[in-house]
């Protein structure tokens, strides 16, 4: 069976699909799966052992700069490459406007969310078939609901699988030596994290002898892991890193603390 999942961002709705996939493939023997993501999160996406190809798209920036889009021929590239194959399923998990019409484009009967469990309900006019997937839900579980309801498979009630693998088992919490992140960056000023439990965090962290790493996407947020940081033993800020390298770090250690 080839599917077609599009599910273009942000990086935490990319994550919170992963178990969806990993359902599908125990579910569906001879998946093959084919993922629309945005370009910055191509690598992640990527990762998942069930995804055999990844294609990258540029949404956020086509949409500011349409016109160098199609004289570029990067538009034109993309569509051919979405319609190259011709799908037993299309899925559009992501419930919005802008990613509608490129589920419409792509070739195979198209699933969705409804328009009543739709983030946008005039997303489910792209749908051929719209399903219904109950509001109030975690993120994760609506979407592996979703791809049950597509793919027809009963949705399992077990722990998510996110299909990335560790390259080594976690070290206990409770003792000295574990190394553990703190995911301090956030977009929306309403899901902060108070700096001082930040510096509180670190601080009980550092008495503990455990080891942090503070990551940052921007010059506001390197600002605040220095502060979180500042003469602290064991609490480091990190440099700029790609997502690339900060998911094979995060893969490495031992435990998380993060917004949202």
């Amino acid at each position: 069976m080839r599917v077609l999942l599009i599910k273009t961002s942000s990086m935490g709705d990319v994550i919170h699909t992963l178990p969806a996939i990993t359902d599908a493939a125990r579910a569906t023997p001879g998946l093959r799966l084919d993922w629309v993501v945005e370009e910055g999160f191509a690598d992640l996406a990527g990762r998942h052992p069930a995804v055999e190809r990844v294609l990258p798209c540029a949404l956020r920036r086509w949409r500011r700069h349409p016109w160098r889009a199609r004289r570029s021929g990067e538009w034109t590239t993309f569509k051919n490459a979405l319609r190259e194959r011709e799908y037993d399923a299309v899925i559009g998990a992501q419930g919005l406007i802008k990613s509608a019409f490129i589920t419409r484009l792509a070739r195979g009967p198209k699933f969705g969310l409804d328009k009543a469990s739709a983030r946008e309900p005039w997303s489910a006019l792209a749908l051929d078939r719209p399903l219904p997937v109950p509001l109030g839900g975690h993120a994760v579980t609506r979407v592996r609901q979703l791809f049950a309801a597509a793919l027809g498979y009963t949705a399992p009630d077990s722990a998510p699988d996110y299909g990335l693998r560790r390259t080594r088992a976690p070290r206990p919490l409770a003792g000295p030596g574990a190394e553990l992140v703190f995911c301090h960056g956030t977009t929306w000023p309403t899901k902060h994290y108070p700096e001082a439990y930040w510096r509180a965090l670190a601080e009980r962290a550092a008495a503990a002898g455990q080891r942090v790493w503070l990551p940052w996407g921007n010059d506001t947020e390197r600002a605040r892991a220095e502060r979180i940081a500042q003469d602290l033993a064991g609490v480091e800020v990190l440099p700029r890193l790609s997502l690339s390298t900060l998911t094979d770090r995060m893969l490495a250690w031992d435990g998380f603390v993060a917004v949202d």
